[in-house]
């Protein structure tokens, strides 16, 4: 916890720039009979039926300090398609910084076996060689600033019924796209001084004494 706490607390360097992951399992609803509209005296009907078009897998980027975040929509989260995203990342988005450190949950998949699954000894070796993990504690997901970002893009487009995955696709696109113009950044106020005073009782007790 510390850790990823004091990575928050650093300034922004683009050498270094801090991204923080994570991923969003959905199962988009379509309707079986069409809304009726609002009229005068009337508000909106949706019938409660739905149909399920499936899953979808979504992988969240978010760089809080600068307000840039994409989200990548997949059939599957496996690793194979966790090491793509991890590439992606590093030769697209940062290529020409030292090394990007990313702030994510222990999912099996997050790891660096993952990209030597993904890719040639070699090539997975490079990759690795341009991040560094930063994991969030075992419960405590809490502290990976991705989830506020699937808490917004839950909110404005994944509750809503759509017609197809295609659909969806391009509502996500469109709300990352307005996110970005924005430069829509993360204030986080959570640091050390009150972790050490509001969960104390996660400390271990310390009874020896010091000369």
């Amino acid at each position: 916890m510390e850790d990823v706490l004091d990575l928050y607390e650093e300034d922004y360097d683009p050498a270094y720039p801090t991204v923080c992951f994570d991923e969003k399992l959905v199962a988009p609803e379509a309707d079986v009979r069409p809304k009726e509209p609002m009229r005068p005296g009337q508000a909106e009907r949706v019938d409660y039926e739905y149909e399920r078009l499936g899953t979808a897998n979504l992988f969240f980027f978010v760089e809080p300090l600068t307000g840039w975040r994409h989200v990548e929509m997949t059939e599957r989260r496996t690793k194979i398609d966790y090491a793509h995203c991890i590439r992606w990342l590093v030769d697209h988005v940062y290529p020409h910084a030292e090394y990007v450190r990313i702030v994510q949950d222990n999912l099996n998949t997050h790891t660096a076996a993952s990209l030597y699954e993904a890719f040639p000894a070699a090539e997975a070796r490079r990759i690795l060689q341009r991040v560094e993990f930063h994991f969030t504690p075992k419960h405590g997901s809490w502290l990976n600033m991705a989830e506020i970002e699937i808490a917004i893009f839950a909110r404005g487009c994944l509750s809503r019924r759509v017609e197809s995955l295609q659909v969806l696709r391009e509502r996500i696109a469109a709300l990352e796209t307005e996110r970005n113009a924005h430069r829509c950044t993360i204030s986080w106020r959570f640091t050390n001084r009150d972790a050490r005073v509001k969960l104390h009782d996660l400390y271990p007790s310390v009874n020896n004494k010091l000369d």
